[in-house]
């Protein structure tokens, strides 16, 4: 989808928090407008991208907070499905002045609690760069997720940092993400995103439906050269994802698959934030007519 000039331009001064004054229908009316192109439909949603809109400023559930807490999700999933489906917590401070890296494992990752993006995979702690770690955390500690995509559920996550345990999986030679979407109780699809964090290549997004037939579509980033191949836990994965969104119009539920072990990832709301085009559009409308939103109305 093309845009002209003037909404790149209001996207990038939204990006800088420059209509962070403006209440949250009204910037989710520009910016989806900026970035996508065309008016948003709040009063008679059917685009999925619409939808995740109206549900920013309609669900609005307590426990959704604590659901996207990267530290606090892990004990809420756990009592759900179980603690061995949970990579196991290093530690967790609110400065990085605070982490004690003697104490820390040669492997580990660390990540922040309230965003997307704030990532330091360490895979030999003796190479690790501290101090250029230390300005991606510190980067991603000052941002205001909430305030990006008025995602209400980050509002009020405290920001702070963990380490977990490295994971790898020894047959793909990377820890795979498999994204499932749900749909209260019901999964209809998910991607797997490969070549992450790569230097030589773009992230690659392949999509399937809840039978893993191949969706031929793109939101984001290019199909895979080579299909990734169907994860051994698939249906396993797809029962847990049902019972982690049921009772909610939709989420995304993410799991990896290490060494034919699943452990869970993360619970997302608003995939892409809703701002990211389907290609072809056709596919927007599809992902739309499984969120049901009558019973919120």
């Amino acid at each position: 989808m093309k845009r002209n000039i003037f909404h790149k331009m209001v996207a990038r001064i939204a990006a800088k928090g420059m209509l962070n004054f403006l209440s949250d229908e009204n910037y989710l009316k520009i910016v989806y407008w900026a970035r996508m192109g065309r008016k948003l439909n709040l009063s008679s949603p059917k685009r999925y991208t619409e939808k995740i809109q109206w549900l920013k400023l309609n669900n609005r559930k307590p426990e959704y907070t604590i659901m996207v807490d990267k530290y606090l999700v892990k004990k809420y999933v756990a009592d759900i499905i179980g603690e061995e489906y949970i990579i196991p917590t290093l530690g967790v401070w609110d400065r990085f002045e605070d982490i004690d890296f003697s104490s820390l494992p040669q492997q580990f990752v660390l990540k922040c609690t309230h965003d997307s993006g704030g990532l330091v995979i360490c895979k030999d702690k003796k190479i690790l760069d501290i101090e250029q770690a230390k300005v991606k955390i510190n980067k991603s500690l000052s941002k205001n997720y909430y305030k990006a995509g008025r995602e209400w559920p980050y509002k009020d996550v405290k920001p702070r940092i963990i380490a977990e345990t490295y994971m790898e999986d020894n047959e793909d030679g990377e820890l795979r993400d498999y994204k499932f979407f749900a749909f209260d109780g019901e999964v209809k699809a998910l991607f797997i995103a490969t070549d992450r964090g790569r230097k030589d290549t773009e992230t690659k997004f392949d999509f399937f439906d809840e039978n893993f037939n191949h969706l031929e579509f793109t939101n984001g980033h290019p199909n895979s050269d080579i299909l990734p191949h169907k994860p051994k836990n698939f249906e396993k994965m797809k029962q847990l994802a049902a019972i982690l969104s049921k009772g909610i119009p939709h989420a995304r539920i993410d799991f990896y698959e290490v060494d034919e072990k699943v452990l869970f990832g993360e619970i997302t709301f608003s995939h892409w934030s809703g701002m990211v085009p389907f290609e072809p559009d056709k596919w927007d409308y599809n992902f739309g007519e499984w969120i049901n939103i009558k019973q919120l109305q």
